[in-house]
């Protein structure tokens, strides 16, 4: 048994080419300064800076809005120049602004900066799921954005479980820490990974009905709207649930770290396996449908009325196994609709419509807390979860 499943593992990570190891290694180093933004709405609402729930929500708005902007900037930069130069410059350019951004005390500038951090951080995305495309093969494409999605939650986990004690001590800090670590993986890209001269070819044309754009291929935009709705449920928690962990159930800082770590040490264990076991089995929308509804159960299990320590670890793990579920088969559906030499456009606008779900879900879930009340808020986005499970299932049928 014990051979059996070490078998399983070692089969999940094989033939995975050695760029997308490094890629993703750079990526752990990224994200394991993960500190600032599950911390950023308690930041924010310390007595130290005195903002409100509906204040931080606002600035996770603009963090969306930023994000959207940025996503849609890279998009296009990297069909223009290619992955390598904007991950390289995005990463650098990220880690100085959140250092800038920790040394801003007053509400204009802690917005103005949310935003062009965002902006550039988000930059970086649309160009690693390209590069990501290009060092993998349809074979292994969804286990490569699988083992990039283990570097992201093993750094999450880390710099969440790290970051919990941080904040207990100065919430300053983080800053500085997710910085250093944005400018580390940055380091590491110029010193292990090489340039690639990765552009379209010209000749192509985008009018082509094989080689279309990504915003005039209408089954994709309705997979893009239906995910807008998922994310602004799924965005919670990163800025709603710490704060109702904090508030209502009387959660610690380090607790809440190690509550937040517990979903990138699952995706860890269990994700690459799982989609090793999963992948080509059934279309991906099946997988995407069940993940999302499994996110809208575990919002709704916390209005159970129960001990708080289970049902928000309950919760965790419910949410968790939905992400699993559904996000890498959400990269698998969307790259296989690109060519070459839209690729960009196509990451670009998935990423756009998580953005835009960054700007909605926690400002709106932020509003709607401070004036109805945290249940509702989970009532709300257990049920819109659920919808949006359905509108996918409908859509794979």
């Amino acid at each position: 048994m014990l051979r059996a499943t070490a078998k399983t593992y070692r089969n999940a990570y094989a033939g995975l080419s050695k760029e997308t190891w490094l890629l993703s290694l750079i990526m752990l180093i990224n994200r394991s300064g993960t500190m600032v933004v599950p911390f950023m709405t308690l930041y924010l609402t310390s007595p130290e800076m005195g903002y409100s729930v509906g204040d931080a929500g606002i600035v996770f708005g603009l963090f969306g809005a930023g994000a959207f902007a940025g996503a849609w900037l890279g998009g296009r930069l990297t069909d223009k120049i290619g992955f390598y130069p904007v991950q390289l410059f995005t990463l650098f350019g990220g880690g100085i602004l959140f250092i800038v951004l920790g040394q801003m005390n007053t509400y204009p500038l802690i917005c103005i900066f949310t935003f062009l951090l965002s902006f550039v951080n988000e930059a970086f995305r649309p160009a690693n799921s390209t590069a990501i495309a290009f060092y993998s093969n349809e074979n292994n494409r969804t286990r490569s954005y699988a083992l990039n999605r283990l570097a992201i939650n093993l750094g999450w986990a880390a710099g969440s479980a790290l970051g919990g004690f941080i904040a207990h001590i100065d919430y300053e800090l983080l800053f500085w820490v997710d910085g250093f670590t944005n400018m580390g993986a940055a380091l590491l890209m110029w010193l292990v990974l090489k340039p690639v001269d990765y552009k379209p070819p010209k000749k192509q044309k985008i009018d082509d009905p094989l080689i279309q754009s990504a915003y005039k291929d209408k089954t994709y935009l309705s997979f893009a709207f239906i995910t807008i709705l998922f994310a602004c449920c799924f965005f919670q928690m990163f800025n709603n649930v710490p704060v109702y962990f904090k508030r209502e159930l009387n959660f610690s800082e380090p607790f809440i770290g190690i509550l937040m770590a517990a979903n990138g040490i699952i995706i860890v264990l269990v994700e690459m396996v799982l989609v090793y076991k999963l992948e080509g089995k059934r279309n991906n929308i099946y997988y995407i449908s069940i993940g999302v509804f499994l996110v809208g159960v575990a919002f709704l299990l916390l209005n159970i009325p129960a001990a708080a320590v289970p049902v928000a670890i309950s919760m965790i793990v419910l949410v968790t196994f939905g992400e699993i579920l559904s996000m890498p088969f959400m990269n698998s559906y969307w790259i296989a609709r690109t060519q070459p030499s839209n690729r960009g456009q196509y990451a670009a606008l998935y990423t756009m419509a998580w953005s835009v779900a960054q700007v909605l879900g926690p400002m709106g879930g932020a509003q709607l807390a401070e004036y109805s009340g945290f249940n509702v808020l989970w009532w709300t986005v257990g049920l819109v979860s659920i919808v949006a499970s359905f509108a996918f299932w409908k859509w794979h049928r």
